[in-house]
């Protein structure tokens, strides 16, 4: 296990992103969010786009995972070898990288990313965001130091939960390698999720949208005030 994770472990990671558009949708919001989450107890947080990895770098103390997402279908988040390198630059402690087994916009495999990312220098972890047990298995093989759950039941691979895809941590539980370690993420909303995430077998667990997205939760209690009254 990479030394940068072992304080993680039983922890929650905290994903502070927002959609393009949106008001909070600005590199000095997510730092201020990031800085928030960290007072909370986030043992890391994690970042998409290089200003937004850029400014949180900035802010906290507690390791940045960083992400780039370029476009909006197929392998989007840090798609290709140069994203990854982009996103190591502006200062991410940790690489997060789509790591289901669709083609890549570059036309390199995971492992063959991996390989040119560890050939570059950087020696901090990669994290996987995987779709199903495959995809887990072979980004593990391929040397990613976490491997995330992060797309199941967004790529057709599984079918989507209505929470975290806790069949797919049971199945992967105790089957990787002890170079890599087994995170929760998706669809966690509440905290019971999260208990129930780490009792299936996560090493830790990431939180966004129920956190870090007040449209989404504002929308949650929205829907829950037009449902018919009980009785």
């Amino acid at each position: 296990m990479h030394p940068l994770l072992a304080p993680l472990q039983g922890s929650l990671i905290v994903s502070c992103q927002a959609y393009p558009g949106e008001p909070m949708r600005d590199p000095r919001t997510i730092a201020q969010v990031a800085a928030s989450v960290e007072r909370g107890g986030a043992t890391a947080v994690r970042a998409q786009g290089l200003d937004d990895i850029r400014a949180v770098r900035a802010a906290v103390d507690v390791p940045v995972i960083g992400i780039w997402k370029d476009g909006a279908e197929g392998v989007f988040i840090t798609p290709t070898l140069d994203h990854c390198l982009a996103v190591i630059d502006a200062g991410a402690d940790i690489l997060a990288l789509d790591a289901t087994q669709r083609p890549r916009p570059d036309g390199r495999s995971v492992a063959e990313t991996v390989a040119a990312v560890r050939d570059s220098g950087f020696t901090g972890p990669i994290m996987a965001d995987c779709d199903d047990e495959a995809s887990a298995l072979a980004a593990a093989e391929a040397g990613c130091d976490i491997v995330g759950t992060t797309l199941a039941g967004y790529t057709g691979a599984r079918e989507r939960t209505q929470g975290p895809d806790l069949a797919l941590l049971g199945a992967l539980a105790g089957r990787l390698p002890a170079s890599s370690v087994l995170v929760a993420e998706g669809r966690v909303h509440a905290p019971a999720h999260a208990r129930a995430a780490l009792d299936a077998g996560a090493f830790a667990v990431v939180v966004g949208t129920a956190i870090t997205h007040p449209a989404s939760i504002t929308g949650w209690f929205v829907d829950a005030l037009r449902e018919p009254a009980a009785g």
